[in-house]
């Protein structure tokens, strides 16, 4: 897919490496709706940001906790303002440290709205509002914990597992129309209010022995979306963590 011109959606885009994601592909020449919740004052400045590569940039402010609702937010403010989604890049999630014993229903429940539920109902509304006769290309950014659970985040990993089985349940429905791939990042930012030593521990964690940056994983997200013949794929960004 070539992505200049193409209308994209990034869910938590207005942080981190939701915000990575979408000044690469203002860079390439999408338009861009960056959709927000918590950050919702760090917006404004990102737009004009990313209206700095001549592209168009739109905002949108929905809780995934209402995760229905809010994915019809999403695309309805996209659509009415960019016109019809051909990129979508399910960035928006939560992390948080629980175990079996400190797991509450509360945060079970938030971790599998936020960063599954509201990944598979805006998949549905793409589909759904795509064009006919136009392609398609999601990208879910997963976490390689999906694949090699490790213990101690106990809701995070398993809305993370869910959502790779998710990915590849949906290459082969959407298919051939949409592809949908997968990033599943490692050691690239601290967890927010991490202290300083974070980045110098999870370094420690890979064969590199060193962190990656923003930019590694929105490059690889984009090369998903330009790539024609990968579908079902979880690429993993990790400096080798995983193995």
């Amino acid at each position: 897919m070539d992505l200049r011109g193409q209308n994209a959606i990034v869910t938590g885009g207005a942080v981190r490496l939701g915000l990575a994601i979408a000044h690469k592909l203002a860079f390439e020449g999408a338009n861009v709706c960056v959709h927000c919740h918590s950050h919702a004052g760090e917006v404004q400045g990102v737009l004009s940001e990313l209206r700095g590569h001549g592209v168009a940039a739109v905002a949108v402010a929905a809780s995934f906790t209402e995760p229905v609702a809010a994915a019809q937010a999403v695309f309805e403010r996209a659509n009415s303002e960019l016109g019809p989604v051909s990129i979508l890049v399910n960035n928006a999630a939560i992390f948080e440290a629980a175990t079996l014993a400190s797991t509450t229903e509360d945060r079970w429940r938030r971790h599998l709205a936020i960063n599954l539920q509201a990944p598979a109902f805006l998949c549905r509304e793409f589909a759904e509002r795509l064009p006919e006769g136009r392609q398609g290309s999601i990208v879910n950014i997963a976490d390689w914990r999906g694949l090699r659970p490790p213990a101690g985040h106990l809701p995070y990993t398993v809305s993370k597992a869910g959502l790779i089985a998710l990915t590849k349940v949906l290459a082969q429905e959407l298919a051939p129309r949409i592809q949908v791939n997968a990033v599943a990042p490692g050691a690239i930012l601290p967890p927010p209010g991490a202290g300083k030593d974070a980045l110098k521990e999870m370094a420690e964690r890979n064969p590199l022995q060193r962190t990656g940056r923003g930019s590694d994983v929105a490059n690889a997200v984009a090369y998903l979306l330009k790539s024609e013949f990968i579908n079902g794929e979880v690429l993993h960004v990790t400096g080798g963590e995983e193995l």
